[in-house]
Parts: structure tokens; sequence; C-alpha cells
């Protein structure tokens, strides 16, 4: 299995992907410029290069970009939603250098309009992102939300919906990213064996599990239903161990990268501790074995 967490860039592209491997990580995530500015980062070829060595001599695949928490691509505000179409483009851009797998997007907040706007919005946003790049090689994932005020994308339908219509637009290779948080706290149960069996085949039917790419891998501080995204550390919130043990040895499962997003104001020695937690708990139990 391809388990692994978000390492930071700082330093390099090739310490975060270092950093990954030392704590035990056989893929990861990274954001490619600061998450919370819309300036731009420029990666030069000495530093992808470096990346690329790293990752093929680790095994570290796939690689999973996170876009800059600024985008809003839901906005039906015309100066936000351009703006974000223009980061989004540079995302993709960096994306396609970087040569990682798949760049992950949450679809934004409509606030004050419809659904249906601020998905027109989504679609007008990822069109204009892609227009014209030869984006091959690249798949954009629309990540599901916790559901809190007008975010976009807290139901599959809503998901589903987006990719359906964007593949309609633009050439843009469209999939998913499931965040087990955000499941549980819009109100999909992943925390017992017969919800995340319930959850599954939702996603099956709703999005198709083969467009399910990559699942963030975090437990939940609040309940279920509570639309509230708060990571917590795995084992240690209202997910537990049980869930993640059903989630990772789910058939349909069992071939998508497992990335943490457990909280950065922890210290390394956790990440590591949850890499090893979900690494223990993929393991299917053995039934005993009969005497000879």
């Amino acid at each position: 299995m391809r388990i692994g967490c978000h390492t930071s860039i700082s330093g390099s592209l090739e310490k975060a992907a270092l950093k990954a491997a030392e704590i035990g990580a056989n893929t990861f995530q990274i954001f490619t410029t600061s998450p919370r500015m819309w300036r731009a980062s420029v990666h030069g070829a000495q530093e992808v290069t470096l990346l690329k060595n790293a990752r093929e001599k680790l095994d570290l695949h796939p690689l999973v970009i996170h876009s800059n928490y600024l985008i809003n691509l839901a906005s039906c505000s015309g100066e936000l939603r351009v703006k974000s179409a223009e980061s989004f483009r540079n995302e993709i851009q960096r994306g396609l250098v970087l040569g990682a797998e798949y760049l992950v997007v949450h679809p934004g907040n409509c606030k004050g309009y419809t659904m249906e706007q601020g998905i027109v919005a989504v679609i007008r946003s990822l069109a204009e992102a892609a227009a014209g790049i030869d984006t091959r090689g690249i798949t954009v994932l629309l990540e599901n939300t916790a559901g809190a005020g007008e975010a976009l994308g807290s139901r599959f339908e809503e998901l589903a919906l987006m990719r359906e219509c964007a593949l309609q637009v633009t050439d843009l290779a469209v999939g998913f990213c499931i965040d087990t948080c955000h499941c549980h706290s819009s109100g999909y149960d992943v925390s017992t064996a017969a919800g995340v069996k319930s959850t599954v085949e939702q996603i099956d039917r709703v999005l198709g599990i083969d467009n399910v790419k990559v699942i963030h891998s975090n437990d939940t501080k609040t309940p279920l239903k509570s639309h509230i995204d708060r990571h917590e550390n795995i084992g240690k919130g209202h997910i537990g161990e049980e869930g993640f043990r059903n989630l990772l040895t789910h058939p349909k499962l069992r071939t998508k990268p497992f990335i943490l997003e457990t909280p950065d104001d922890h210290d390394e020695e956790d990440h590591r501790a949850d890499i090893a937690t979900l690494k223990r708990l993929a393991i299917r139990s053995q039934p005993p074995q009969k005497p000879k």
C-alpha cells in the first residue's frame, strides 16, 4: 500500500521528499508555494531534478500537490474568481514541471449565491485555468468538504456534477480526493464497519471508485454531522482506529494512496507515529492457524 503524509518544502523540494521517506512514507503531498499567499513560486531546474531523483531512488509515488488555500474556484465574485483561476493555472503549470501525478483543490464557496451558480463558477474556473496548456500527466482532484457555511462539495453528488460538467468544456483530467475527516463531519459515517461499507458504496455509485485517486487520512476532533473541519491524529478522534482499519482494509480502497494531513502544530514524531499506526491497521487480521 501507499501510505504517506504532507511534508514541508521549506529548505527545498528534495528535503520534502527525504523527510517523507525518513518518517516511513512511500508517497507524499506538498504545497508548491505558500498556501496563504497569492504570490507564485518558481522552482529552478536543478531543484526539480533533485526532487525527481529523490522520488525515484526512494520509491515515493505518487506525488500529490495541494493547491493554495486562497483559491476559491466557486466564487461568484468576478475579481476573486478570475484571480483564483489564474492562481490555479499556476498550480497546474508547477505540477507539470515537478512531475506530480495529482493536484488537489477544494471547490470553494459561493457565499450569497446558489449551489448551481457556484458549480457553474467552478467549471468556468477550471476551464480557464487549463486553457491552452497540455495538461496530460496531471489529474486535478476535487476534494470533498466538511460542509461548513456555503462551501461546496460536502455531498458526493455535487462533486460528481462538477466533474461531469468540467469534462464537457476542458481536456483537463478530473478525479476526486476523499478526506476522511470531511466525510465524517459532513455526515458520512466512517467510524464503524457498517458506516464504511455504506460510504464506500455511495462513493462508488456516485463518484465511481476508479475516479477516487487519493484518500486524505485524517481523524476528526468533531462528531458526525458537525460540519466542522478539525483534523486529529489517527485513533484519537471520532473516527478512531476501528474506522481506519475498516477503511484501510476495504477491498475497493487498498490500491488508493492514504496521505495524512494530521495537525501541523504537532511535532515530527507525531507524524511518524500516525504513519506507523496506518501501516499497522492496514494489515488484514489473519485467521487462527489450525493445529497440524
